[in-house]
This record gives C-alpha cells, structure tokens and sequence, in this order.
C-alpha cells in the first residue's frame, strides 16, 4: 500500500518501508509509531493519503 504526503509529494511504500527513516520493509503505515513524519517536508503521517 502506498501513502503520498499532502504537502510535497513524497510516498510512503509500506512493500518497501523507508531505509532512510530505518522502517523494514512491509511495515504498515499503521505500525509506524505516531510521531511519525515525512522525511522530506515534517508533515505527520495522519494528514498522509491512501494511493490508488
């Protein structure tokens, strides 16, 4: 499931996870903890959209 960040486009691919942010891969974006935020811009993960 992909999840893209309102504000600058970055996407949040929970098959691949974020290396950079040291999430592994298949992490759900439900199991990221909640103070969780775009890597690229700090918008929290609650304001993060579901990608058909």
């Amino acid at each position: 499931m992909k999840y893209k960040c309102p504000i600058c486009g970055w996407e949040y691919d929970s098959e691949k996870g974020c290396e950079k942010c040291g999430i592994a891969p298949g992490t759900p974006i439900e199991e990221l903890p909640e103070e969780f935020e775009c890597p690229v811009c700090g918008v929290p993960k609650k304001h993060f959209a579901k990608k058909d």
